[in-house]
């Protein structure tokens, strides 16, 4: 089985990347990092965040926008966009096993020509007044929906373990 996967456009916070690469090592997820990001992938806030699962998330690095197009649909896989501009709720979507999880930088999103490439659009819905939810919390969020919907059992976790019900 292919397995579901976090594409981050341009990220500009290495905390944040560093987060989601751990996020991806305890789930099972492949990353896709689309460069240029806003700081040096080997920087010192990156390692911190992801502490010692660095070495256990598959992570690709894509030098830019147009590579990581080529490869994803060289690959047949969907794209699926988080955003603020998106009208159907992240709960709602039907994910699949292979989808791609895209997520914007930090500072401004995906331009609209990446926006226009997505195959779909979500977003988490939030209280009104509010901007957005941090980058590593929503990927969080929308990748457990992800795993819920294709990967993991009713009452299974990943691990094997029963979880409580």
């Amino acid at each position: 089985m292919t397995k579901l996967r976090i594409a981050l456009y341009q990220p500009d916070i290495p905390g944040n990347t560093g987060t989601i690469l751990r996020l991806a090592a305890c789930l099972g997820l492949g990353v896709d990092i689309i460069e240029p990001a806003g700081f040096d992938i080997s920087d010192r806030n990156l390692k911190r965040a992801g502490m010692d699962y660095l070495s256990a998330v598959t992570l690709t690095r894509h030098v830019n926008w147009e590579r990581f197009e080529t490869w994803r649909l060289e690959s047949g896989r969907r794209l699926v966009l988080a955003s603020t501009k998106a009208a159907q709720p992240y709960t709602d979507f039907i994910f699949r096993a292979d989808d791609i999880l895209l997520f914007g930088r930090e500072s401004a999103g995906v331009p609209d020509h990446v926006h226009d490439r997505a195959d779909s659009r979500i977003l988490i819905p939030m209280v009104e007044g509010q901007r957005s939810i941090n980058v590593a919390m929503s990927a969080a969020m929308i990748s457990g929906e992800a795993l819920r919907q294709t990967q993991w059992s009713p009452h299974q976790a990943p691990g094997g373990n029963v979880a409580p019900e």
